[in-house]
């Protein structure tokens, strides 16, 4: 199976991104994931998938990447996915200040997360 990710530049994140990457599995739906944060820190923040038209679910599956061997990504919408502070009561929003936007997430295998199936 194959997973192509497209992102297009926009208001969550600023450069367009596209590559094709090799799974063996489905992907699941995410609501949390392990990840570096926007000061290189590694904590658990909330995600969702962002599209020109606003929130859509965020995506996991374990893929074949050539430079690093199997790892985990982290895939959302056409503008890529959003990330905030685990646990955040703030509605998800582009103008928010603790919030940010990537293309996509390529994490250890080890790397925790919350999927919703």
């Amino acid at each position: 199976m194959f997973i192509e990710v497209e992102v297009e530049a926009g208001d969550n994140c600023d450069f367009s991104f596209t590559r094709v990457y090799s799974s063996t599995e489905d992907p699941k739906l995410i609501t949390r994931v392990q990840a570096p944060g926007p000061r290189g820190e590694i904590d658990h923040f909330d995600v969702i998938g962002w599209s020109t038209q606003g929130p859509t679910p965020a995506r996991l599956a374990t893929v074949d990447d050539s430079g690093e061997g199997r790892v985990l990504l982290v895939y959302g919408g056409n503008e890529g996915i959003r990330l905030r502070p685990a646990g955040s009561n703030d509605q998800w929003s582009l103008d928010a200040s603790d919030q940010w936007g990537e293309p996509c997430l390529l994490l250890d295998l080890d790397a925790q997360f919350e999927s919703t199936e």
